[in-house]
């Protein structure tokens, strides 16, 4: 029902009185509409939930931005609202207060500039006893950890801090907690891994890994125990046997990664590249094995796949550094 004919329809019952008023809210509630998954700061309704639904079984559920409009209109008239004009206008937000707001572990409901409820990140830092900088899973260091509890709240759900203090690029002075060891990875960063003291037989060739070693391991579970051995992280070069390629014309690599030639072991491994980079910051370049200076350490990744082959820092700092390169 058009929008327009439902509100001649109202001014209409509402000048019948206090009994048509009470049909009119009963009419509201069972109409169908359109379900948002959330309104956009431009006001409009956007990413459609389902279609031919009430209001009153559309806002049912604690879920903050949730959204309502009442025209029941055609597919190709939503889709144009989507692709040419933000969103669906008429946008009715289910919530317009932050009562019974569920907004999930570490998040609290609050009132922005606009009057609309938003849930934002409050991390429960009262159980923080430590103080001073960790270094985080990301290879990034935070001022505490109540910033890494921040930081993961709002970009990166699986950060967990590795070990108190400054991320490093060896081993020396990290101490990992409980039974974790120290290895350092590829690209130099010191991490805290747990061991595994012994790993189960495989029992599938599909569990083979190559490593960027040329060695075969028999499972991901072997891979780290011998990471954890050589205090140095091996990685992994492609799923399956170890086969003598003599370029990465040989290597077959899974979808969204690329193989990369390394010239100096005259191996192939696969890897990952990234679309795009964040804005580099001082401190952020890297010298990298083929005595390049680079940004940072994405924009080596990013070269390496243009160039499709192996990059590895050598230090942090320029390539003519003589002093001080950390």
């Amino acid at each position: 029902m058009r929008f327009s004919v439902l509100r001649k329809r109202t001014e209409t019952l509402l000048a019948s009185g206090p009994a048509y008023c009470l049909l009119l809210q009963a009419h509201f509630e069972s109409t169908a509409g359109n379900c948002w998954l959330e309104q956009g700061k431009n006001g409009r309704c956007q990413v459609l939930y389902m279609s031919g639904m009430s209001r009153e079984d559309c806002c049912r559920g604690e879920r903050l931005g949730t959204a309502w409009t009442e025209e029941d209109v055609p597919s190709n008239t939503l889709f144009r609202w989507l692709l040419l004009n933000g969103g669906a206008p008429n946008c009715i937000p289910c919530k317009e207060t932050c009562d019974n707001v569920d907004c999930g572990p570490g998040k609290r409901c609050k009132m922005n500039k606009r009057n609309r409820p938003r849930c934002v990140c409050a991390p429960d830092c009262s159980s923080v006893t430590s103080k001073g900088p960790v270094c985080g899973s990301d290879g990034k260091t935070y001022r505490n950890k109540c910033a890494l509890l921040r930081a993961k709240c709002r970009r990166y759900p699986n950060l967990v801090a590795q070990y108190q203090g400054k991320c490093k690029k060896t081993c020396q002075d990290v101490r990992c907690p409980g039974s974790a060891t120290c290895v350092v990875d590829q690209v130099n960063n010191a991490y805290c891994v747990t061991c595994n003291r012994m790993c189960p037989e495989a029992t599938s060739p599909e569990q083979y890994l190559c490593g960027n070693d040329g060695i075969v391991y028999a499972s991901a579970c072997h891979l780290r125990r011998a990471t954890c051995i050589l205090g140095r992280s091996i990685g992994v070069a492609y799923e399956g046997k170890c086969i003598d390629a003599q370029s990465c014309d040989d290597i077959r690599c899974p979808e969204g990664k690329q193989c990369l030639w390394d010239a100096r072991t005259a191996r192939g491994r696969c890897s990952a590249c990234e679309d795009d980079c964040p804005e580099s910051r001082p401190g952020d370049s890297v010298c990298a094995s083929d005595n390049t200076t680079y940004p940072s350490e994405c924009a080596m990744r990013r070269a390496a796949c243009s160039l499709r082959r192996v990059l590895e820092v050598k230090h942090s700092g320029s390539c003519n550094c003589k002093l001080n390169c950390n």
